[in-house]
């Protein structure tokens, strides 16, 4: 689609900025980061506060309020320089410490305002749900001003989370590649699973976003992209993350530490086969170039590695979650005796050690199958296009 034709998307957040009274009365906390920005790229905080908004607290997400933590980090409380707000971190902060710390802060309401990318493992719609069940239990009203789907949505791929394996990267029953907008995800939460653990669901509103619709991605919607995260740095990126994201799972880079972070995957061990190999597969909507180089932090930090880089040549057909577990049959098949899985160290939100790939996904079928060097193809199928899995009444886009 070229730049003329693009119909700029109104956000949920620049609904709010235009009309204050859409988030309803009360004081406001705003949970948002640096990718909370209005469609002129102006910080929505300090937007809202001049527009008259009542917001009297920030709530930042994993990677902090400003987005300079890398995974698995955030930042520390404190207060916001441009606003002289109260900022609180919810990264690996749930339950009762939640309900604390949404009582203390002396919001009547949470505005949700984060750039999620459209997969079950990203873990921004996670602190959406955590804070919507603790918004459920502690009477706190929650709006969702809503943001485009950067994949679009009228595609879901991979497996429905088996319960067993919840966990921060995957807390209910979604695909791998949901298919919904957060706004959309929050009511089908709300609905399935919020009750589960607050006895009720939130008091929910959400601010649709204006003229998306789900045929959209991110470069149609004429929305500059914000890094939703210090390695979500393209839409490219976001494009092939459902599918690559699964190799944190192993013993392979998936590129942390380098300017192609999900586009990129390698090892020490991988050698001139692997992309022949995977060029043979004749995947759709991708190729693979072979390639050298070396992390400057993460897995691998400082070593010269081999493996291949994802070139997208039609988003429309390509398939992330199946073009990766395709790559992972491909390599143990070819490396046996290297190719390895991760195993999760237990941290503050896991109990034991389990391997972290079984977590992303969803169950522990694909390592199972990949093991048993059975075709795990199959697995990647996704219980019905988004409308049908999650219910078309949540539907808020045509």
């Amino acid at each position: 689609m070229s730049t003329d034709e693009r119909v700029a998307v109104t956000t949920g957040i620049a609904r709010l900025h235009a009309s204050p009274g859409l988030a309803g009365p009360g004081r406001l906390g705003l949970v948002t980061n640096h990718t909370g920005v209005l469609p002129d790229l102006r910080p929505a905080a300090p937007a809202l506060l001049a527009a008259g908004v009542r917001l009297v607290a920030l709530f930042g997400p994993e990677h902090g309020l400003h987005g300079t933590g890398q995974a698995g980090e955030s930042e520390t409380a404190g207060t916001d320089p441009a606003t002289g707000l109260p900022v609180h971190d919810t990264y690996r902060c749930d339950g009762e410490r939640l309900d604390e710390l949404l009582l203390d802060s002396g919001v009547d309401a949470l505005v949700y305002d984060l750039q999620d990318i459209g997969a079950r493992f990203y873990t921004y719609v996670w602190t959406m749900f955590d804070l919507m069940a603790s918004a459920a239990r502690t009477g706190v009203r929650f709006v969702v001003a809503d943001r485009p789907n950067p994949l679009g949505g009228l595609v879901s791929e991979g497996p429905l989370l088996d319960p067993a394996w919840a966990s921060f990267v995957g807390r209910a029953a979604i695909p791998v590649r949901h298919g919904l907008t957060c706004g959309e995800l929050a009511r089908h939460l709300n609905a399935s699973a919020v009750p589960r653990l607050a006895g009720a669901p939130a008091d929910l509103t959400v601010i649709e976003a204006l003229d998306w619709k789900r045929s959209m991605d991110a470069e149609a919607t004429g929305l500059p992209w914000v890094a939703p995260s210090p390695n979500i740095p393209t839409p490219a990126t976001a494009t092939v993350y459902p599918g690559t994201c699964l190799f944190e799972g192993t013993n392979l880079s998936e590129g942390r530490g380098t300017t192609r972070p999900f586009e990129i995957v390698g090892a020490p061990y991988l050698d001139d086969r692997f992309a022949p190999s995977l060029t043979e597969l004749a995947l759709p909507g991708v190729r693979f170039r072979d390639l050298r180089y070396v992390p400057a932090f993460h897995k691998h930090a400082g070593r010269p590695l081999r493996g291949v880089q994802l070139h997208i040549t039609d988003r429309e057909v390509f398939a992330p979650v199946r073009t990766a577990v395709a790559m992972l049959t491909t390599l143990r098949r070819l490396y046996p005796d290297d190719f390895a899985w991760h195993v999760t160290d237990g941290g503050a939100q896991e109990t034991g050690h389990r391997h972290l790939v079984d977590l992303l996904w969803g169950s522990d079928r694909l390592r199972r199958a990949v093991d048993a060097d059975e075709d795990p193809q199959p697995l990647c199928d996704p219980p019905a296009p988004p409308g049908q899995w999650a219910g078309d009444d949540v539907l808020l886009y045509p």
